[in-house]
């Protein structure tokens, strides 16, 4: 849309669900894009979080109705858009007399049920955890409980679905590709892009950019685009631990701990758990964040105070850490420090450049459709919103069942084990075919790196989801580390860097 020859309308600044979100919808309006990111897409906080498409139950204490309310009508959009890797999940909450009044717990899941037009999800039920099988595991002490209803999601396919749905639209993807300067020049910006694994560099033209580099915000205002604002982030470190699963049961728990805050129990692939999240103040590099011995006792404490079984810290088999941008609104506590969203729109010699403060992956879709309406002045004949109805790539499931988009894979695929073909499902949902191809038996899937990681995966992840280390592929694009011994994660490592050679020779 732009006059200029060679000048494109909107540079993404951040490949995290923020950046890769505004990419898609840009492009899907008819905007020429491009989106670079600094390392892998998702790197950062995107892939580091609690793992939730939720309203933020506890966010209600703080007042927050109008986030919860937007939250909760999102969480309907996106589990229709994308029902392979965002499904329906039941929290059983304990009451403990100690901490939050019944009466409060009530008033809130009652709140949360009716704030935002719930229509597809169960509502909320009061449990007697001594007679009700969710309450099995839990201490005697704890005799009601309520559940509720909310949406797991796997965060970085998230991202990484955002970002082919903009490259089938037309928008240029370039990871590990930091901005190293962007000045403006002549009514627009002139950006100057590295490539961090050969050290080309390459010039753009934008009409305008958009700053949606999470923790890393500041930094592009200040050093990459010499400009300025009177706003800013305040970094929030939350960790999580995974252990073994220690109960039966699909449902996840949701616990208050000494300090108030809520800690969520979360069944995670198959036969782990997820517990976390810890809510600290961070001013160490973004980079550098992990989950510090503190933490892990914290999260093991809070787990104890709740459950027969106690965990130990032998028990954590990984831990991780992400630091969460949130937008600073001078609220001491940073469990009270808003989730929201704030744009700041500097239009300085007529070069647009757009910030983007906070946000939570529930709200990306609302947030990217949201900021694009913010420079409609600018881009006048761009289209109108159209992802509040479209399915996410892989989506397109009939009826969005999919458990029965499962049960026809097996049809197509009888040679093929449950348990992978699920895997492929969950993750790839209807392009489970682009991967399996014209396979018609496990030998058709190529090398076998132990459970069910296949050669064909990894050929598809490098020629369609820009992964280009054993990293992008065993921590974001799937979990595969998670169930390959240290032997099996070495070996791949060794075969993808010998295949990528071969490759490029």
């Amino acid at each position: 849309m732009s006059t200029e020859p060679g000048m494109i309308d909107l540079f993404v600044i951040g490949g995290g669900v923020n950046g890769a979100g505004i990419a898609r919808d840009a492009a899907g309006r008819g905007l020429s894009v491009v989106l670079c990111e600094k390392g892998d897409l998702a790197e950062g906080t995107s892939s580091r979080s609690g793992k939730l498409v939720h309203g933020g139950l506890r966010y209600l204490e703080y007042h927050e109705f109008r986030l919860v309310r937007e939250a909760l009508t999102e969480r309907e959009i996106l589990l229709k858009a994308a029902p392979h890797i965002i499904w329906p999940m039941r929290f059983v909450l304990p009451h403990s007399p100690e901490d939050r009044p019944a009466w409060l717990v009530r008033l809130g899941l009652f709140l949360y049920d009716h704030l935002g037009g719930r229509k597809k999800l169960p509502g909320t039920r009061t449990l007697d955890l001594h007679r009700d099988p969710e309450g099995a595991p839990l201490l005697d002490r704890y005799r009601r409980g309520f559940e509720y209803s909310d949406c797991w999601v796997d965060d970085a396919r998230l991202v990484v679905l955002n970002a082919i749905g903009a490259a089938e639209k037309g928008a240029d993807v370039l990871t590990r590709s930091p901005a190293i300067s962007a000045r403006r020049e002549n009514g627009g910006w002139t950006i100057l892009t590295g490539n961090a694994l050969t050290g080309e560099t390459r010039p753009f033209r934008a009409r305008c950019i958009v700053n949606a580099a999470g923790p890393w915000v500041s930094d592009v205002i200040d050093r990459v685009a010499g400009s300025t604002s009177t706003r800013h982030v305040r970094l929030v470190k939350g960790s999580h631990i995974i252990v073994p699963k220690f109960w039966q049961g699909s449902n996840a728990y949701l616990v208050q701990n000494h300090d108030r805050r809520v800690i969520f129990i979360n069944p995670y692939e198959g036969d782990m758990a997820l517990v976390g999240t810890t809510d600290t103040p961070y001013d160490g590099e973004a980079d550098d964040v992990e989950a510090d011995e503190s933490e892990i006792e914290y999260l093991i404490a809070a787990v104890n105070r709740y459950f027969k079984e106690k965990l130990r810290r032998k028990d954590v088999l990984h831990s991780f850490s992400g630091v969460r941008p949130l937008f600073d609104d001078g609220k001491g506590n940073p469990s009270a420090v808003t989730r929201d969203y704030v744009f700041d729109l500097d239009e300085t010699g007529g070069a647009p450049l757009l910030n983007i403060f906070g946000g939570k992956i529930t709200t990306f879709r609302e947030l990217a459709e949201r900021g694009l309406n913010r420079l409609k002045h600018i881009f006048p004949e761009m289209g109108g919103d159209w992802t509040g109805s479209a399915h996410l790539p892989g989506g397109d499931m009939p009826n969005a069942d999919y458990e029965s988009f499962a049960g026809s894979l097996s049809e197509v695929w009888p040679w093929m084990p449950r348990r992978l073909l699920h895997h492929y499902a969950r993750l790839y949902g209807t392009r489970t075919k682009n991967i399996v191809g014209g396979a018609s038996s496990l030998d058709g899937l190529g090398r076998h790196f132990g459970d069910g990681f296949y050669e064909a995966e990894v050929r598809y992840l490098v020629a369609h989801e820009w992964a280009q280390t054993p990293e992008d592929i065993l921590f974001r694009r799937t979990k595969h580390y998670l169930h390959l011994g240290e032997a099996e994660r070495a070996a791949f490592a060794s075969w993808f860097d010998k295949a990528r050679l071969a490759e490029a020779a």
